[in-house]
């Protein structure tokens, strides 16, 4: 059973939730009850701290660009996508952030796995990663070999894969914010002008591209409830 509040916040403006996540975990104490809040944002761009601004590669239709506190490069949010903020206190769960990062990766690949595509890690990427030839089979990333991996030179590893969830977080005072969004249904034209989270030519897709036809709604929810059951106590 979950300990966390699950809130469905609907499809809402990217900068209000930010300064309310913010605002939570800056007043949050050691009773404050852990929650998860899962929406949908209207099209807008935002750069981590360690973003660069030539990783904005162009931007014809003036799609907004937010400066956010969280880790990473820069990323896009837009209707068809489900993004999740879970506001944890790790010492209360009692793990670190390494471990956060890797329930917040394992709850993408479960839900994934509810819609027959097969999610992958790739090592000093975050995120969640697909074979674009074969989304549904099971091998592993690294079975090939380094120098040949995927069937490309290991100077390419993102050669035949593509961003399927972009994660991002923040911790203060061993609380988080920020989180991780996974792409559904989504016009996809806007990450052509950007490098994904810092990557140049990553291709992004979402489940639509790989013939998946999903419910947003029943995304959020299957997504919301791996959450709440994997980062409680």
């Amino acid at each position: 059973m979950s300990n966390c509040t699950v809130r469905m916040l609907g499809r809402v403006d990217y900068l209000p939730v930010f300064d309310a996540m913010r605002s939570f975990t800056e007043q949050r104490s050691g009773d404050t009850a852990d929650e998860i809040w899962v929406c949908e944002h209207p099209p807008v761009y935002t750069q981590g701290l360690a973003g660069k601004a030539e990783h904005l590669l162009f931007n014809p239709t003036g799609i907004p660009v937010v400066q956010t506190n969280r880790g990473g490069q820069i990323t896009y949010h837009g209707p068809g996508q489900v993004v999740a903020y879970p506001l944890i206190d790790l010492q209360r769960l009692g793990i670190y952030v390494k471990e956060f990062v890797y329930r917040l990766e394992h709850c993408v690949i479960k839900t994934l796995e509810d819609f027959g595509v097969t999610g992958h890690r790739m090592a000093g990427a975050p995120g969640i990663y697909v074979r674009l030839a074969d989304p549904f089979g099971h091998a592993p990333l690294e079975a090939a070999a380094p120098k040949d991996r995927l069937g490309v030179a290991a100077a390419d590893p993102f050669s035949g894969v593509g961003k399927i969830a972009a994660l991002g977080i923040k911790v203060s005072r061993h609380c988080t914010y920020h989180g991780v969004a996974l792409n559904v249904a989504m016009d996809l034209t806007p990450f052509a002008g950007i490098n994904p989270c810092g990557y140049a030519g990553l291709k992004t897709v979402d489940l639509v591209t790989l013939g998946v036809s999903a419910d947003q709604e029943q995304v959020a929810r299957r997504m919301a409830q791996l959450l709440g059951s994997h980062l409680s106590p």
